[in-house]
């Protein structure tokens, strides 16, 4: 006899939980059914993203290999946010090339990631201005940082996102410099000593 609503756990997962996928970012189970598909059955974990107004069915089968996980733990959120007090690393390649690889950082649903990503694209007030593209995924890897830290934390996201702001203030960057000019001037004042 199949049942429409099944137990409330699976693959280590139970209804009510918040989860982390990886192109979606955090959002809560909130129910574990079976539905026929096609002639199969099939568990599925619906998963509410309530931000972006969406719901999302996945096999539960699936989990392991779209890269559904459990929320960061508290000590890697402290690592994240150590992450983006570092000196920004940008890389010297085209701008397409490493705008797929913010991409794919932040689609890779890693919080360290995706720290490096807000890192790399934050601009002081004093910096040049970004492009619209630059803006676009520096915007996107804090909307998906914020909200994990903020779920995590149990604060809102506008606290979290001042969390993160706060360290990026605290980053080693000089003002008014784009960070490979700072680098460059690290290397000039080490070769002179």
């Amino acid at each position: 006899m199949a049942t429409s609503k099944k137990s409330a756990q699976r693959n280590g997962f139970k209804t009510s939980e918040y989860i982390v996928y990886p192109s979606h970012g955090v959002g809560q189970i909130v129910a574990i059914e079976e539905q026929e598909i096609a002639g199969l059955k099939l568990d599925l974990f619906v998963i509410a993203f309530e931000k972006d107004k969406m719901t999302l069915r996945v096999p539960t089968h699936k989990c392991d290999s779209v890269g559904m996980r459990k929320l960061a733990d508290a000590e890697t959120v402290d690592k994240a946010l150590e992450t983006i007090k570092g000196r920004a690393r940008v890389k010297r390649t085209m701008w397409s090339r490493r705008a797929q690889e913010y991409e794919a950082k932040i689609n890779s649903g890693d919080l360290g990631a995706i720290a490096e990503v807000v890192r790399d694209l934050h601009r002081a007030s004093s910096q040049p201005e970004q492009s619209y593209s630059e803006r676009q995924l520096y915007e996107a890897a804090l909307d998906r940082m914020a909200r994990e830290i903020a779920t995590v934390l149990r604060i809102t996201e506008t606290e979290a996102v001042v969390r993160i702001e706060d360290n990026l203030t605290k980053s080693p960057r000089r003002a008014g410099q784009r960070p490979e000019e700072a680098v460059e001037d690290d290397d000039v004042e080490t070769e002179a000593a």
